[in-house]
């Protein structure tokens, strides 16, 4: 089953309900502390649950351009598949293509995108509807 962001009728697919788990629990592990929501309350907390009001939006494309910024110093090593067992490891474990070096580029889509690059997309889309 895949999952994504819906934008008016725009849909940008993410990936496996696991796959997006794992990107807001490398969040919480490497940039909060570890406490979900501490530092990114938008990102972690509204967006996470599915629903963002339009008024945080722009809060959300800042959290995410920074968390982007953050991740890049970590390697792929140090994703998080799953906060509540951090020994989880990833479907394909450390089999990974040479074009990922770091997590700022570890999380690509179902259909091939980067995972940050797409919410912002659809963050910027969404807030120029209003």
């Amino acid at each position: 089953m895949a999952i994504g962001f819906r934008v008016d009728f725009l849909w940008y697919q993410v990936g496996t309900p696991d796959f997006l788990h794992a990107f807001f629990s490398t969040i919480c592990y490497n940039l909060e502390s570890k406490k979900w929501g501490d530092k990114y309350p938008y990102l972690m907390n509204e967006l996470y649950q599915g629903k963002l009001s339009w008024k945080n939006a722009d809060k959300v494309i800042e959290e995410l351009k920074e968390v982007k910024s953050k991740f890049k110093d970590f390697s792929p090593s140090q994703v998080i598949w799953d906060i509540g067992d951090i020994l989880k490891q990833p479907p394909w474990g450390d089999k990974i293509s040479p074009e990922i070096t770091d997590l700022s580029n570890y999380f690509v889509t179902s259909d091939g995108r980067d995972l940050i690059e797409s919410m912002l997309m659809s963050k910027n889309e969404g807030s120029k509807e209003t």
